[in-house]
């Protein structure tokens, strides 16, 4: 089975769209903080599902080795996620800071009275790293979860996402299944976290 976008990531290649993060004064070396006060979460704005593919794209590629297969996947996955959107089941949130993208996370709820909603898209990019981004992503999307009234939430991941494992860990997530897989071009020990609400 291949899953995407459920691939947990706080950490981002610098190469991605480095020329804007430099003239938005958000490079990762020597950058000021950014702070919380300034990121902006919005919902779906025109150019965010092409945003968040070239994201896991470019990482996933440059960190992992992962082929154009998954970058494809992504792309179609969450295109057909966007197109069928259901306000009140599904959820996006997108960060910017400094007039660049920042972050994404969504809550797919397609098959939430059978096995729970699902967290998938989460990533932010290593220049807005620090300043608390992932946390409230991950923490909006927990949240609408309540609102709505789902009784678990869960991702798909792979192993060795340490900073990620930690942020999801920390608003209850935990490990229910591990297993060898060879997807996207490599071998990865895929797992699945579940939150119960």
């Amino acid at each position: 089975m291949e899953r995407t976008g459920d691939i947990i990531t706080v950490w981002f290649s610098c190469h991605w769209n480095s020329s804007s993060l430099n003239a938005a004064g958000a490079s990762r070396e020597g950058a000021m903080p950014i702070s919380m006060n300034t990121v902006q979460f919005t919902g779906y704005v025109p150019g965010v599902v092409g945003k968040i593919t070239e994201v896991h794209g470019i990482y996933y590629y440059e960190n992992w080795g992962l082929d154009v297969s998954f970058e494809t996947e992504v792309g179609r996955e969450l295109s057909e996620f966007v197109a069928r959107f259901r306000p009140g089941q599904d959820g996006l949130w997108v960060a910017n800071a400094a007039a660049a993208f920042a972050g994404s996370v969504a809550i797919d709820g397609g098959d939430a009275t059978d096995q729970g909603a699902r967290l998938r898209w989460f990533i932010v990019p290593p220049a807005f790293q620090g300043a608390g981004i992932g946390k409230a992503l991950l923490g909006k999307a927990v949240q609408f979860c309540k609102e709505v009234g789902y009784k678990r939430v869960f991702l798909w991941t792979f192993a060795g996402l340490e900073t990620a494992r930690y942020l999801y860990e920390s608003v209850g997530f935990c490990l229910c299944q591990e297993h060898e897989v060879r997807q996207w071009g490599q071998d990865i020990k895929e797992q699945r976290y579940d939150l119960i609400l």
